[in-house]
């Protein structure tokens, strides 16, 4: 039983580069999911607000715009710590 673990632990250990790939990988596909929803969700309500009220249209579109960018900053979060995982 230890005598696999430890031939377990070598071969993860010879394909270090291959498991950081797949871990960069998830990580990003994980963290522009999220985003990519929030958006999405963010900007529907917006139009639907601005349908049901058009004088509000500048006020709502200011916010939506600047939410947005929040949001858009968890993907670029998440861009950033895969790039760590992958070229550290």
């Amino acid at each position: 039983m230890v005598e696999e673990t430890k031939e377990v632990a070598s071969g993860i250990l010879n394909n270090l580069e291959a498991v950081k790939s797949i871990a960069a990988a998830l990580t990003i596909s994980v963290g522009a999911i999220a985003p990519a929803m929030a958006i999405g969700k963010l900007a529907s309500k917006a139009m639907e607000s601005i349908g049901r009220n058009p004088e509000a249209a500048s006020k709502v579109q200011t916010a939506m715009i600047l939410a947005i960018a929040f949001t858009e900053a968890i993907a670029i979060y998440a861009l950033v710590i895969a790039l760590i995982i992958k070229f550290v």
